[in-house]
């Protein structure tokens, strides 16, 4: 205890400290008021502008992890290239919309940055170990968000089941209209390679 006392004692009577929480004597109320509204828009000004740049493909590519693994599996699926031309970026299918959703998937995310600080999947072959982890791991994630991401390109309610194919409609109206299945479901491996599925119920 008394360690901490003598630290806290040096922390209050360090000049800086003193300095920085002494009350201003010569500025205004006001000054401060519009100093600290300024600081709060480039503060937040700054932090949305990196926010949404973390969330562009080029972004989610610039590491080599992703562009010669994960990236140049989506390339060539219909979510990449198609005949609308609509591509689906990587933020479009693993960063929700919603604003409060986004910062908790990017709170998330600061793992995958530790991992790739220290290597985790540096390699092919530590990608290929580690693949069917890495996949349920993001299958799970959408499972419990209710598959939100794919939810903000494809509607259920939109969806048009007499021009899908007997078997897709018969799904989708057994299970995905009456809420017993998300989209992940039955749409694993849609933009990625599948990892080795032996043992998961309902594969072969």
């Amino acid at each position: 205890m008394a360690a901490i006392a003598r630290a806290w004692s040096w922390f209050w009577l360090n000049p800086w400290v003193r300095t920085a929480t002494r009350p201003p004597v010569t500025l205004s109320l006001a000054f401060l008021t519009l100093g600290g509204f300024v600081a709060g828009v480039l503060f937040w000004g700054g932090f949305n502008t990196v926010l949404e740049h973390t969330n562009t493909e080029a972004f989610c590519t610039s590491c080599h992890e992703m562009k010669t693994n994960v990236f140049e599996e989506l390339k060539g699926t219909i979510h990449y290239a198609n005949r609308s031309g609509v591509r689906a970026t990587c933020p479009d299918c693993h960063v929700p919309h919603q604003w409060t959703d986004k910062i908790a998937r990017k709170m998330q995310a600061s793992k995958e940055v530790w991992g790739h600080l220290f290597g985790s999947i540096d390699t092919r072959d530590k990608f290929l170990d580690l693949r069917r982890h890495l996949a349920e791991h993001e299958w799970a994630r959408m499972k419990a968000n209710d598959s939100l991401e794919c939810r903000n390109c494809h509607s259920a309610q939109s969806m048009d089941v007499s021009k899908q194919n007997p078997r897709a409609a018969a799904a989708h109206e057994k299970d995905l209209f009456t809420g017993q299945k998300t989209c992940i479901d039955c749409h694993k491996g849609i933009a990625h390679k599948l990892p080795n599925m032996q043992g998961v119920p309902g594969w072969q």
